[in-house]
């Protein structure tokens, strides 16, 4: 798959993807959007500081942006919390790719960026489990293939990055059988959070059974998604009306 390095408006790169005709990131601003979307409206730093172990589970690799800002902020902060962080890529960038990617202005140590490379060099079929940092408790495991035949085992999700590319072109990841499988790798307090505000992709999420609540979006954006097996979870936030967007969404009102 074709991609075109462009530097988004914060420093931090992303890319373009001819076949999905989109950015992997928001132009005004890759890390800054992740760090507010996957990392702050989640509860995520939060959950760091207080938990012994955690499992994110991340749909959509791309650049490797949220394991770095991840690996990142355990450095910085000191954080020995043990994290296994899975996610899915279909389509892998080349080593050479992720080589001329810039992420320096928000990944402080070079380091962590120079792993990159490595992990997209000795990518293979199937799932594949690295360990880049000898300082952290922080493992990837990283399946190269369809979401479709991604099929971990024994996998609970504290936290689930929705990151694919857009509803418009990528559909099948944001269809009510996604969000199902992914509640099969949830628990009953599990956070997703997506940049996505599509009312058809929070009403697939209704119809698995997610709690949906909605909150402002990042650098322009007016909105995010926020989902969670929990309704506690979502005190913080404004609920959304699943039963109504649910039945909407089974009359096929977003056909």
């Amino acid at each position: 798959m074709s991609q075109h390095i462009h530097t988004t408006k914060d420093g931090s790169s992303t890319l373009f993807s001819e076949k999905f005709d989109q950015y992997y990131h928001n132009p005004n601003g890759a890390a800054s959007e992740s760090l507010y979307v996957f990392f702050e409206q989640s509860g995520l730093f939060r959950s760091l500081e207080k938990s012994d172990s955690l499992t994110v589970l991340e749909i959509g690799f791309g650049t490797g942006l949220n394991f770095l800002l991840l690996a990142d902020h355990l450095k910085q902060n000191h954080i020995q919390t043990s994290v296994d962080f899975y996610s899915v890529e279909a389509y892998p960038i080349s080593k050479e790719t992720a080589t001329d990617i810039n992420f320096t202005d928000h990944i402080s140590d070079p380091e962590i960026t120079d792993a990159l490379p490595q992990i997209f060099d000795s990518l293979k079929p199937g799932m594949n489990t690295f360990q880049p940092f000898d300082d952290l408790e922080l493992s990837l495991h990283l399946f190269n293939g369809f979401f479709e035949d991604f099929n971990p085992s024994k996998l609970s999700a504290d936290f689930i990055f929705h990151d694919a590319f857009s509803p418009e072109v990528n559909a099948e990841l944001w269809s009510d059988e996604t969000f199902n499988k992914l509640a099969g790798y949830s628990h009953s307090d599990t956070i997703l959070t997506t940049y996505c505000a599509a009312s058809k992709a929070r009403a697939a999420m209704c119809v698995a059974n997610w709690y949906v609540a909605k909150t402002r979006g990042a650098l322009g954006k007016r909105e995010m998604t926020i989902a969670s097996r929990s309704e506690e979870k979502l005190n913080d936030f404004k609920r959304l009306n699943e039963s109504r967007l649910a039945e909407r969404y089974l009359n096929g009102d977003f056909e």
